[in-house]
């Protein structure tokens, strides 16, 4: 995924209701795995998908979903080899 991307994704966790409603935290994970399927790029969609199998989408609280996002985005970059997000 790219840093636009990236930052798109960073932006809407941190934006996610501290306390969200369980229609609210249904719509985070629906949105991450459409998300998934929908990505122009091909390979980076298969990767994304494979990921939200191994690490599912927590949308308990912003602070989880924040700290979800970035556990991906860090797994994502370790397997490209760049430097980790601060969490």
């Amino acid at each position: 995924l790219g840093r636009a991307t990236w930052r798109f994704l960073h932006t809407m966790t941190l934006r996610f209701p501290e306390s969200p409603t369980p229609a609210e935290r249904q719509a985070l994970a629906d949105f991450m795995h459409l998300f998934a399927r929908l990505y122009p790029c091909g390979e980076c969609a298969a990767h994304f998908q494979a990921l939200l199998v191994e690490l599912p989408p927590q949308t308990s609280s912003r602070k989880t979903a924040s700290l979800w996002l970035c556990t991906a985005h860090n797994r994502v970059n370790r397997r490209l080899g760049k430097e980790e997000f601060p969490c």
